[in-house]
């Protein structure tokens, strides 16, 4: 089947190099736009699949013209950003208006530019005409008082995750500092609206902490943790160098890089690493979840796969699920791309399936009971 396309850019250049791509592959359909504004009328007209939009164009840019395709006839968008810290910003709105992916523009001239992204251009392209569009939906900041976890519930939960904690991970952990266990959230493509519609319900007083492999450029995954920081009750960072778990954060793995666990003088570390080229993407999820068994026994894990094309993640997270750990998969009603979730269920490595607005519930159920 043909996949049409809508190329925005406000280059001549850069959308005959990006449509003679599309067309070579023999799968596309391409109809261009050099502005905002033609984006918006082609969507209605030609209807496309999907939209490749650049952020930095004049006089209707990037972001206006995203919100409007969005209003009148969402369609799934993947968008071209520099590796500037305003293209990074940019970038983060995009995808919390409702774009499902990131293409960076390297620097250089555009022909080379083009040839290092090309693969990447074309897989996402491929990838984002299978997405669900989720449309953000407006809501008041802080948690839903149905939701959120009260201190004597979360205190009475570490309490008995003190006293049933499996052995092993417990002589990991001294008991001055002792965790009660750890979640990993793995996800790919349409993730950050995701991942910021969980996060949002956890109460600050969680008492695991959380550790999330989205495979994201490293331009981004720094800004990206900022921008979760002041939505979140928890506190929410980048992994840039060795860290020491703790209660109460979310640690966001650097993009362009893998993170692993270790143990060291007795204690739960994170620790950033080149990307190991045995993993296809980036940061890995899978080799995230097997270091952690490495240094956690299987039943103080809770492991979540969202959102993303690919199969990173379910291997280790089917392992983490035989061991006695807790795992969950986000439905097909409400994952953008249900690839890895889908892995994950057909491997039976999925203790549950819900959808993306269900999850936070399900994570403060396990850690109360």
């Amino acid at each position: 089947m043909t996949i049409k396309v809508l190329v925005v850019d406000d280059s001549a250049l850069m959308r005959k190099k990006i449509t003679a791509l599309l067309l070579g592959s023999g799968d596309f359909e391409v109809q261009t736009a050099s502005n905002g504004a033609e984006a918006i009328a082609l969507n209605l007209s030609f209807e496309p699949d999907v939209v490749t939009l650049d952020i930095n164009m004049p006089d209707l840019d990037g972001l206006t013209a995203l919100a409007e395709i969005m209003l009148q006839r969402p369609v799934p968008v993947v968008m071209l950003s520099s590796l500037t810290s305003k293209g990074a910003l940019a970038t983060l709105e995009a995808l919390a208006l409702g774009a499902v992916d990131i293409i960076t523009k390297p620097d250089g001239t555009i022909s080379l530019a083009l040839e290092q992204i090309e693969q990447e251009l074309l897989s996402k392209v491929k990838a984002a005409a299978q997405a669900r569009v989720r449309l953000k939906k407006p809501s008041a900041p802080g948690l839903d008082a149905k939701t959120k976890l009260t201190a004597v519930c979360v205190n009475t939960a570490a309490k008995q995750m003190h006293v049933s904690k499996p052995e092993r991970f417990r002589t990991v952990i001294p008991t001055e500092a002792e965790l009660p266990g750890v979640v990993l959230i793995g996800v790919s493509t349409g993730g950050p609206g995701t991942l910021e519609l969980i996060l949002r319900q956890l109460p600050a007083d969680f008492p695991y902490p959380l550790v999330v492999a989205q495979h994201m450029p490293g331009a981004f995954t720094g800004p990206f943790a900022s921008r979760l920081n002041t939505l979140c009750q928890l506190t929410v960072q980048e992994v840039s160098s060795l860290q020491r778990l703790e209660v109460g954060f979310v640690y966001i793995a650097r993009g362009d890089a893998d993170l692993v666990f270790i143990q060291r003088a007795g204690h739960l570390y994170l620790q950033p690493k080149p990307e190991d080229q045995r993993y296809r993407w980036h940061p890995s999820v899978d080799l995230l979840g097997r270091s952690a068994l490495e240094c956690c026994h299987a039943q103080a894990i809770i492991a979540v796969l969202l959102t993303g094309m690919g199969n990173d993640g379910a291997e280790a997270f089917s392992q983490i699920q035989a061991g006695g750990g807790r795992t969950i998969a986000e439905s097909e009603a409400s994952a953008v791309v249900f690839g890895m979730p889908k892995e994950l269920i057909q491997r039976r490595g999925a203790t549950l399936v819900l959808p993306a607005d269900k999850i936070a519930q399900q994570l403060q159920h396990w850690v109360c009971s």
